[in-house]
């Protein structure tokens, strides 16, 4: 992450440095056998495809409601049609809306840093099985999809309107980052992988730590002028907070990041992150609690 950092600096290109980098390359490095790290192709290619689809809708409507929503069917579109696990990619395609990105160098940009990664994660994983790497539970979850998957119509539906219900939010309090672009993959997944995705079990703890790395990110960035350095001391942070919170929530990583490429970022940030992540905390346990009735009364 320094060194795509230094890059991004270097070229006067800040949105080189795509947040979810750090989310994938945590997930990717520390679980080799887990389901990020056994698609390199999707790695390399999904979040350029759902970041050109952000970019033209960012250069050809306004952000609201019918933006966000475009953003968001047509990267869950992509990741579904290509049958790829790399959830992060929804939040490259909502990084441009939210941040104004209107540049075709955007897309260019996170197909450097996605294939960089893939390209590292495959030496990576032949060192870690042949040195007989652990398989952490973790990763056995993620070898196989969870036989409680609710409906595609039912998750899909769940999201969606939790979509527009946090805009609206945006919209009645001014804090455009309550719908931060990686809360829509923290639910995505819950939603979608309830059995397999490993902070499904954490939603008391899940607002805590979001705010915890978005305070973190936010202090190294207004701080620390260097660009490299306050990306790895963020990441560094945000590592840390995964581990002294014991919930393993890579988004969490790429919400510690933002900061880098936000500009002017205030201490409204890491306040916006904890309301977006208990209201996402919230339509969660709603939606777990739907379906629990929803599958009773199919039984019956």
């Amino acid at each position: 992450m320094g060194f795509i950092a230094a890059v991004a600096s270097a070229l006067g290109a800040i949105y080189v440095l795509f947040p979810e980098l750090g989310a994938l390359s945590w997930d990717v490095f520390g679980r080799p056998r887990g389901r990020w790290a056994a698609a390199p192709l999707m790695l390399a290619l999904t979040p350029a495809l759902t970041g050109t689809l952000g970019t033209v809708v960012t250069r050809s409507i306004p952000y609201g409601f019918v933006s966000v929503m475009l953003i968001v069917v047509g990267s869950v579109g992509i990741i579904t049609a290509l049958d790829s696990p790399i959830a992060p990619a929804i939040s490259a395609g909502l990084l441009p809306l939210v941040l104004g990105v209107t540049s075709w160098l955007y897309p260019p940009g996170i197909l450097f840093g996605s294939t960089l990664l893939a390209a590292l994660s495959i030496p990576w994983k032949r060192r870690m099985l042949a040195r007989g790497a652990a398989l952490e539970p973790s990763d056995a979850s993620d070898s196989a999809e969870g036989a409680s998957a609710p409906p595609a119509r039912r998750w899909l539906t769940a999201l969606l309107s939790f979509v527009l219900v946090a805009e609206l939010a945006v919209r009645l309090t001014g804090m455009r980052f309550i719908l931060f672009p990686p809360l829509v993959v923290i639910l995505y997944e819950m939603l979608r992988h309830p059995g397999d995705c490993p902070w499904t079990g954490n939603t008391v703890r899940l607002p805590i730590v979001c705010f915890i790395a978005a305070a973190g990110g936010y202090f190294f960035h207004a701080h620390i002028g260097f660009v490299p350095l306050a990306a790895i001391l963020s990441m560094a942070w945000g590592v840390a907070t995964l581990r002294a919170t014991r919930v393993h929530v890579p988004p969490a990583l790429a919400v510690a990041l933002l900061p880098m490429v936000m500009g002017q970022a205030t201490i409204g940030y890491p306040i916006a992150v904890g309301l977006g992540t208990t209201l996402a905390s919230l339509w969660y346990i709603g939606f777990a609690r739907w379906t629990l009735r929803a599958s009773a009364a199919s039984e019956v």
